[in-house]
């Protein structure tokens, strides 16, 4: 039962944290970013949230920087949207598995299209 109620909470930060980082106005912040997944501790204390974000390895950089910056104001943020006892601190992580995912999707294509032109 404990663990079907952090599910949802780790899934509730999760849409709220999207909903924030779209409302960022730092200019380091990339375009596309895409929160993948968010893992709460038990305790609410900490949250790590890993991030896709998409426009190269730079760009992942700097948005990473400018979420750790902009940490207290998510927190904030976060805090009002949600009903929790407490909110939690984030730690920022870069996520690869979106730009891996389209990595295989074009290898998968050219071995199809090896196999038809055979």
């Amino acid at each position: 039962m404990a663990g079907y109620r952090q599910n949802r909470i780790d899934e509730e930060v999760r849409r709220e944290l999207g909903a924030v980082i779209r409302t960022l106005k730092d200019p380091r912040i990339a375009e596309i970013v895409s929160v993948v997944q968010v893992e709460v501790t038990r305790d609410l204390r900490y949250a790590t949230a890993y991030i896709s974000v998409m426009g190269g390895e730079q760009a992942e950089e700097d948005t990473i920087k400018a979420l750790k910056a902009a940490s207290g104001f998510v927190r904030r943020e976060i805090g009002n949207r949600l009903k929790l006892r407490a909110v939690p601190e984030f730690i920022f992580k870069a996520d690869h598995s979106i730009a891996y995912g389209a990595h295989i999707n074009q290898v998968l294509k050219d071995v199809m299209g090896e196999e038809a032109s055979e």
